[in-house]
């Protein structure tokens, strides 16, 4: 599994022939949208930052668009197992593939969730968490401390929300990269790795 970052909360998971993108920006948006092929968009907030599926093209022969989620439910496509989970206007989607499961916690801004939210975040072997604001940085360390995540992805910082994120966290075990790789394998171990994605645009 790759997983490449392109800003805010819009990431690249690609696992084998098959793609998927989170919250890719729509063209009103002040930030960059990524154009590439994808299987699945996935869109966690129904908001310009966060909705522009229409800037994705469909990586499957034939199909004009790829297939879009945008709420909760079960879904199951190209062998990705998909949950998504309501959080008043946000969805917390839960994706398993490879064996391994990711969490995009979209724009969630309380670390109280319902008891299928929770239990869905809490074990999730990565998780990718919003860190817009001093608040958020405090509220998401909170939040790692009640998942067994192995690799924790912030998004939707700046490097002062960074900073403050990295300190409530205790700042060790940071990785600094432009993209993941990872394998079910590399998930094993005990600590909790906070990996910083560049973004790519």
């Amino acid at each position: 599994m790759i997983i490449t970052h392109y800003g805010a909360s819009c990431f690249k998971v690609q696992s084998g022939e098959t793609v998927l993108v989170f919250d890719p920006p729509s063209k009103d948006s002040s930030y960059k949208s990524p154009r590439f092929q994808a299987n699945i968009v996935l869109i966690s907030f129904n908001n310009k930052d966060h909705n522009g599926s229409d800037n994705i093209s469909s990586k499957v022969e034939g199909e004009e668009t790829p297939f879009i989620i945008n709420g909760p439910g079960e879904y199951e496509v190209s062998g990705v197992a998909v949950t998504g989970y309501a959080d008043e206007q946000n969805t917390i989607y839960l994706l398993q593939c490879e064996n391994i499961s990711v969490c995009h916690l979209g724009s969630l801004s309380e670390v109280e969730l319902d008891s299928d939210a929770q239990e869905g975040v809490s074990g999730a072997d990565i998780l990718l968490v919003p860190i817009r604001n001093d608040e958020d940085a405090e509220k998401m360390a909170k939040l790692i401390n009640q998942t067994d995540a192995k690799i924790v992805i912030p998004m939707h910082y700046n490097d002062v929300t960074l900073k403050k994120f990295l300190k409530e966290e205790g700042g060790e075990g940071v990785i600094h990269t432009d993209k993941l790789t990872i394998k079910k394998k590399d998930l094993e171990k005990e600590k909790t790795e906070i990996v910083v994605l560049k973004p790519v645009i």
